[in-house]
């Protein structure tokens, strides 16, 4: 499976348009990631624990989306947008949300 940002593939005709795929993937941080994050806040540097959890995510909901592009005989995604969400309480939840158009090349 061909993935991409970008509208088409270089030196690979889009034979075909299958439609619009998503993914979606939501994850709660828990109370000791927040701990030590607020402790980076203070600090400063990176979260290690937060910064796994967004790729967690992410692959997560890439993978979905691809799954979904193969069910419609796609071979590739293009066009793919990536969004990021905090949400439920105070923001304990992490969404993220891929979508992309599912082409045959």
């Amino acid at each position: 499976m061909v993935l991409s940002t970008t509208p088409q593939i270089e030196g690979r005709p889009i034979r075909e348009y299958k439609g619009v795929v998503t993914g979606e993937t939501i994850i709660g941080a828990n109370v000791f990631k927040d701990f030590l994050a607020g402790i980076r806040d203070i600090v400063g540097g990176r979260s290690g624990s937060y910064e796994k959890v967004l790729i967690e995510a992410k692959d997560t909901s890439m993978q979905e989306m691809m799954q979904r592009a193969q069910a419609l005989g796609a071979n590739a995604v293009v066009g793919i947008d990536i969004d990021y969400e905090t949400i439920g309480a105070n923001g304990s939840m992490l969404m993220v949300a891929t979508s992309g158009t599912a082409v045959v090349i």
